[in-house]
């Protein structure tokens, strides 16, 4: 990935930055529910090559569920250590489904504020997060798109039916549930109000 100042295209400030301190999908397979309970806000995420974490007031970690050491890790191949939404998606969500659709609670880890949808083809050539204390840049690779679930699809639709479920997950393809990066660097921390770029 080359990211240099001079090829990186402004997406966003971060708005919010989160944790999956468990598994979003709850119950057998077959029947399971998507409950956004698990997620927690935090001020600043830590990134390493494992995936993402957050520190404590006294000084111990909380292992995001796709951390590769988180126990009941959710990470596949690792290639989806680290997920990336725009406020513009939800905006688009609640315009369909409604006002449960809250900021966030698709559970990726940075969420940016822009407006209207990011495509694929905006990000595909990576993403840089640019540190506002110091301007340092933080190079994500592998981006791909979040493919939507049936249970998250379920969530938004508000219903199990066969053919409202199929619409959901048509609509929230594409990158509207968000996007998927790596991070593949020394362990480095990010904040709330530092801005993402894409490289291209």
């Amino acid at each position: 990935m080359d990211a240099t100042p001079q090829n990186l295209k402004p997406l966003g400030r971060i708005v919010r930055l989160q944790i999956q301190r468990s598994a979003l999908k709850l119950g057998e397979k077959g029947n399971r529910v998507y409950d956004p309970a698990p997620l927690l806000a935090v001020d600043a995420l830590t990134l390493t090559r494992d995936g993402a974490l957050a520190r404590t007031a006294d000084g111990g970690t909380l292992l995001d569920v796709h951390h590769a050491q988180h126990p009941l890790t959710r990470n596949t191949d690792g290639v989806n250590d680290l997920s990336v939404g725009f406020t513009g998606h939800y905006d688009q969500m609640r315009a369909r489904y409604g006002a449960h659709l809250i900021d966030g609670c698709a559970g990726e880890n940075i969420l940016v504020a822009a407006e209207g949808e990011v495509p694929f083809t905006a990000v595909a050539g990576g993403l840089v997060v640019r540190r506002a204390a110091t301007g340092a840049l933080v190079a994500l690779g592998q981006v791909r798109v979040d493919l939507p679930c049936v249970e998250f699809s379920r969530y938004a639709a508000r219903s199990t039916a066969a053919a409202d479920v199929k619409a959901a997950l048509q609509f929230l393809d594409h990158g509207l549930r968000g996007y998927y990066c790596t991070y593949e660097a020394e362990p480095v921390t990010i904040d709330v109000g530092d801005e993402l770029l894409a490289v291209g």
